[in-house]
């Protein structure tokens, strides 16, 4: 049974809590942002053994993920997942990883995502997508994966003690 966007979004709400309070404003003013900015891309949710992944996408299909912004302990990165197909031009060396297909912008604050130089990235990254996003319509929110065994999601220092 296919989840309703209510508990897709109750579902990603929870996984973002599990963060610390720092992270977990930061993910959600960066989601927003890129909600926002990508209305009709479909927002792909894998919480996985790592991370807590959500992807923009054109189609329901990881393979398709334009966009990426993943939440790890201490940091929230936006990953360009076609990134090197497309020969990125970026002057100001934003852009950071070594892999072949992707690349990350670090994000100190969700205001990041309307700088013009990732905004030029991004609009780069939209043009030289293999599946473009729609120009109508409302992207869905889907939960894709949950994996049962996941490393903490807060610092050691930044869990709660056992008494």
């Amino acid at each position: 049974m296919p989840l309703t966007r209510a508990t897709a979004a109750s579902d990603l709400n929870r996984f973002i809590a599990r963060y610390t309070p720092n992270i977990a404003k930061l993910a959600r003013g960066t989601l927003a942002r890129m909600r926002k900015r990508l209305p009709t891309a479909h927002q792909l949710v894998y919480d996985n053994y790592n991370t807590c992944a959500i992807g923009f996408s054109p189609t329901e299909r990881a393979s398709d993920v334009i966009f990426s912004v993943a939440l790890y302990p201490q940091r929230v990165s936006l990953f360009f997942l076609q990134a090197m197909k497309s020969n990125l031009q970026d002057p100001q060396k934003l852009l950071q990883g070594s892999g072949s297909l992707v690349r990350f912008i670090p994000l100190d604050s969700p205001a990041q995502i309307d700088s013009a130089a990732v905004q030029r990235l991004m609009k780069q990254a939209l043009v030289a997508a293999k599946v473009p996003l729609s120009r109508t319509g409302k992207g869905r929110l889907i939960i894709k994966s949950i994996s049962t065994k996941q490393r903490p999601r807060r610092p050691a220092l930044a869990r709660p003690s056992r008494s």
